[in-house]
């Protein structure tokens, strides 16, 4: 009676085994299949992010040459106008220098005392 106790013992024990194993290969393709969708997720996105950095700084590249040149023709204004405002009165002019030149003098100096 022992050898009939231990074959459906054994048979249940095979078949769990079995079981067991299907289950681990199915676990198995499950966790590969969802490694592999999650690696094409992050390889879609990192190609979209490179992509809208790209366009991003084409875009401020675009906009800061606009703002340079905008800058560079109020500069040129502002020469323009400060050497014709110099050649009209030249001696207010210099003294208008002078007088700067004196205070940002003063202003440095009474600065170094304070060290």
């Amino acid at each position: 009676m022992s050898t009939n106790a231990t074959t459906p013992a054994s048979t249940e024990a095979d078949q769990a085994k079995t079981a067991l194993k299907s289950a681990a290969k199915h676990a198995e393709r499950s966790f590969v299949d969802a490694a592999d969708q999650a690696r094409e997720r992050l390889t879609g996105a990192a190609h979209r992010t490179e992509t809208a950095v790209r366009e991003g700084m084409e875009t401020l590249r675009a906009q800061s040459r606009a703002y340079a040149d905008t800058a560079g023709q109020q500069l040129d204004e502002a020469q323009r106008y400060v050497v014709e405002r110099v050649k009209e009165r030249p001696v207010a002019a210099t003294l208008a220098g002078v007088g700067v030149g004196v205070l940002i003098g003063l202003l440095l100096a009474s600065r170094g005392d304070r060290r």
